[in-house]
């Protein structure tokens, strides 16, 4: 859930709860950029392909900073934990890393992927 309190774009005003479940993409980058500009580390996780069923589509994005808060979304709740665990690792690296997850994979139960599809998402350090 997103709490977009004293967010000054809502749609709702400054001071306001939106029910919007998943942030645009623009206000997602519009975060990271943020979090940049106040000198912290942050990476951006990208939906880039799905099979079978998937909770978000390609195109889909979660934000990270360096102490692990986040905006967006790369698969409606099921892996984002795994995906912020990733995300803090390739910060430090330096390096992306390409992720997939799916019912066919051992730790889909584990991270939650029960939807019956995968999905693959590429997490990148935002310089």
């Amino acid at each position: 859930m997103i709490d977009s309190r004293n967010e000054t774009d809502s749609p709702t005003g400054p001071d306001k709860v939106t029910t919007d479940i998943y942030p645009s993409t623009d206000r997602v980058l519009r975060q990271a950029s943020a979090w940049r500009a106040e000198g912290r580390k942050a990476a951006l996780a990208t939906v880039v392909a799905t099979w079978g069923s998937s909770p978000r589509p390609v195109g889909s994005q979660l934000a990270i900073d360096e102490t692990g808060s986040m905006l967006g979304s790369v698969s409606g709740g099921c892996i984002e934990g795994a995906v912020v665990t990733e995300a803090l690792e390739v910060m430090e690296e330096g390096r992306p890393r390409l992720l997939e997850f799916g019912v066919s994979d051992e730790n889909a139960w584990e991270v939650g992927l029960a939807c019956g599809g995968s999905v693959q998402v590429f997490v990148e350090v935002l310089d």
